[in-house]
């Protein structure tokens, strides 16, 4: 190879390998990784819950939806129609992970519990809490709210969630507190064994009606079950959940002429 020859070859995969470099920085800057790409979203500071429909275009429904969560649930609404509960609980006792997930406690459920509604069953998939309750009835809050989330075959979501009152000491819930994993740990879990059913009251009269998810990306088309009759925990389980989340609750949404069903057991 001559000396000439050697040269402009050099030249030419320096062009090359400028020009990768060029466009492999394009399209880094253009299409950013999954893990950057992931929206931040909270209860406070700059992404907080009135930000949530300008943060991501995913997250838009947050902001334009027509049947978003929660709501008052109001016995003296001329929307709430009274109509026989049909609702039927298979929990299982079952292998479940308590996570930290940064927005709240999550309990993920394995396999084989149910909840069928209006003849349509949907699978347990976890519970989580809320604090204070994001959910009112006849404008009147609680101290927390656990939402135990379903999904059916065809991927539609149903929430059942019961008000949680200050009052007596919670045996599962004290369980659940007990696995929290430790705040250097928070992403980690932890698993146990119980029975979501412990968590139920006994009165299954609840109030239905379609809504949305009350956390981002605030999708629509949900099915929800909020019971009537609430649960007890004690003051110092309350203490013990706000020291990790002061607060983690959607405020109050537009109901928009939706029909609200009251379920009697």
């Amino acid at each position: 190879m001559d000396k000439n020859s050697f040269w402009r070859r050099l030249f030419s995969f320096a062009t090359v390998s400028l020009m990768t470099i060029i466009i492999i920085s394009l399209v880094s800057h253009s299409y950013p990784s999954l893990a950057e790409k992931k929206a931040p979203w909270g209860y406070g500071g700059e992404y907080n819950v009135h930000q949530w429909g300008q943060i991501s275009p995913e997250f838009e429904s947050c902001k334009v939806g027509r049947n978003q969560s929660p709501i008052n649930l109001s016995s003296a609404d001329n929307n709430l129609r009274p109509k026989s509960a049909e609702i039927e609980f298979d929990y299982q006792s079952s292998e479940v992970e308590v996570v930290n997930n940064g927005h709240t406690i999550v309990v993920n459920y394995a396999e084989g519990s149910s909840v069928t509604i209006d003849n349509q069953k949907y699978a347990l998939k976890q519970f989580h809490f809320h604090t204070p309750s994001e959910h009112t009835i006849d404008n009147q809050g609680s101290a927390m709210e656990v939402h135990f989330v379903h999904q059916n075959e065809a991927g539609k979501l149903a929430v059942v969630g019961a008000m949680m009152n200050s009052g007596a000491e919670n045996p599962l819930i004290s369980r659940v507190w007990q696995a929290i994993p430790d705040g250097n740990k928070a992403h980690k879990s932890q698993s146990m064994n119980l029975n979501a059913a412990d968590l139920l009251p006994q009165n299954k009269t609840y109030f239905s009606y379609e809504g949305s998810l009350t956390t981002p990306p605030c999708s629509e088309e949900v099915s929800w079950n909020l019971l009537s009759e609430p649960i007890e925990v004690s003051p110092e389980q309350i203490a013990a959940f706000s020291r990790i989340f002061q607060y983690n609750a959607r405020p109050i949404q537009p109901l928009n002429g939706r029909l609200i069903e009251l379920r009697e057991d």
